[in-house]
């Protein structure tokens, strides 16, 4: 797994959100974004970082950030998640692991003695020229908010 880390410039990217709409990372030229990538949409530990997301959105607005959320589950998957939760953010819908690729979150995982390909849990903070400021490898689902405003 070949992960982007501080000070490294993130590739140029392009994938559908929840609602089919394009997103590019082009999309974000100018402005501080937060792309946070989590395994599975409407799990419990992703259902409670992005509900710590959304609770404190205001407070990451003020600081200057866009959020985008990114996993590989289906459209459909995302907008129910979205729509259920009422996320103030776009989720991609990033089935061909195009953007997860790009940040290399895709890897071995264990869990309960088993092995097997997935998504890691990271979040990363990009900066205006789309260079990777800082990424949160151990993220607190419950209070991941905190982690990213702490920084």
């Amino acid at each position: 797994m070949d992960t982007l880390q501080a000070g490294d410039k993130v590739p140029a990217f392009t994938a559908k959100d929840q609602d089919g709409n394009s997103i590019t990372l082009a999309d974000y030229k100018g402005k501080k974004l937060i792309v946070f990538f989590y395994p599975k949409a409407s799990t419990p530990g992703c259902t409670a970082e992005a509900c710590n997301l959304r609770d404190n959105y205001q407070e990451l607005k003020a600081k200057g950030y866009n959020l985008l959320g990114v996993s590989a589950d289906s459209q459909r998957r995302q907008t129910n998640f979205k729509n259920k939760y009422e996320f103030p953010f776009p989720l991609l819908a990033d089935e061909d692991k195009t953007v997860i690729n790009a940040f290399g979150v895709w890897g071995r995982k264990k869990f309960m003695g088993r092995e097997y390909d997935g998504i890691h849990r990271k979040t990363f903070i990009i900066d205006e020229n789309g260079v990777v400021e800082r990424v949160i490898d151990k993220v607190k689902t419950k209070d991941h908010a905190a982690q990213i405003l702490e920084g």
